[in-house]
């Protein structure tokens, strides 16, 4: 019989059906790596984090001063939107990585860094790191991952609204205000421990004061500019961060307690990477999370020959997904089949859901 519609709400009839099945909180499929092997590379770096995270600053503090010493005149833009992107979508991956606190060696400042990081990119910092642990420990388990950036049939629409940060901005106020108000979204409090919930609503509450601030200024200064630097370059330099976010796993298997059937990773060009912070290599990230975003391609070198053949490029990986894309909008439960290499290991049957997607759907 076919498969009934998906149902993505963390309290719906999904997320029931994976934890009565054994797909929430499984055990993944992880690559054979020797114990020696990776304690080497999980070795923190305070110096290579902190020259990252100065240069990525220490660039936005450039941009912003030649765009506000340029403002309003049209010299300004390429400044305005270099700055953006550092903002938008570097912002993305920086909370993200000192999340999980493996950016640094040094604890406060994985934790200054991600504060700040959450700011820019409007993710409490408390309820994504919450959140984020759900995406790891159910990544791409329907009702469970609270991440799921290509849902099926996708939403086309939002994707590419988002790539302006509207909806997620949006989305993201609404959740912010609903928090400074004293509340926790039912969704969100499924994840968040309790005793946790009171530095959500504090932290909305000083976010909020800091718009506030900002808008106060632009309003007495006549100027949009301070707009342009704190709140609107979550919206304009988002691009970037939804690019690279909608290939980790868009058109790939759900259901499967496998990363090499639900991740994608994609060699980019060094800008893309900085600003990603090496999370094109997402099967690595998703298989070893604790491995910093430095040793990322260490690793990569290491299990190649256990994972599916990375995308060549940006457009290369776009290539692949957009076509899955359109094609989910008619047929809900097909997928792409990543292939492994001969030197890999077979999938096993039980690092697979009980759901059998359709593989192959005619046109």
């Amino acid at each position: 019989m076919p498969r009934t519609k998906r149902d993505y709400n963390l309290l719906g009839s999904d997320g029931r059906r994976a934890v009565e099945t054994g797909l929430a909180s499984a055990e993944w499929y992880h690559t054979d790596v020797t114990r020696k092997q990776m304690k080497t590379l999980m070795q923190r770096s305070d110096q290579r984090a902190i020259r990252d995270t100065f240069l990525w600053l220490g660039l936005m503090l450039v941009f912003a001063a030649a765009a506000v010493a340029l403002w309003p005149t049209v010299w300004s833009v390429p400044f305005l939107l270099a700055y953006g992107v550092l903002y938008g979508s570097a912002s993305d991956s920086r909370w993200h990585e000192c999340g999980h606190g493996t950016a640094f060696r040094t604890a406060w400042m994985n934790n200054v860094v991600y504060q700040i990081a959450c700011f820019m990119i409007m993710r409490n910092p408390v309820t994504w790191r919450w959140s984020h642990a759900r995406h790891h420990t159910d990544t791409v388990i329907v009702g469970r991952d609270p991440e799921i950036v290509a849902m099926r049939p996708p939403d086309l629409l939002r994707i590419a609204l988002n790539l302006f940060g509207i909806l997620d901005a949006v989305r993201a106020m609404k959740i912010m205000l609903k928090n400074a108000l004293g509340s926790i979204d039912a969704e969100e409090a499924s994840y968040i421990p309790e005793t946790e919930q009171p530095k959500v609503i504090r932290i909305a509450r000083i976010w909020l004061a800091i718009y506030t601030a900002t808008i106060a200024l632009a309003i007495a200064t006549g100027s949009i500019l301070p707009l342009l630097l704190i709140g609107l370059p979550r919206l304009y330099g988002a691009w970037h961060h939804v690019l690279t976010g909608v290939l980790q796993h868009a058109g790939l298997a759900d259901n499967v307690l496998d990363h090499r059937l639900n991740s994608r990773t994609v060699y980019l060009n060094p800008v893309s990477r900085f600003i990603y912070l090496n999370m094109n290599y997402h099967v690595e990230h998703h298989m070893f999370p604790m491995v910093p975003y430095h040793a990322l391609p260490k690793l990569h070198d290491l299990i190649k020959h256990d994972l599916p053949p990375p995308n060549t490029s940006m457009l290369d990986a776009y290539r692949e997904v957009w076509p899955a894309l359109k094609r989910q909008l008619k047929y809900e439960d097909w997928f792409i089949k990543r292939e492994l290499p001969p030197t890999a290991k077979p999938y096993r049957p039980e690092f697979h859901g009980d759901i059998e997607p359709v593989m192959d759907a005619a046109e």
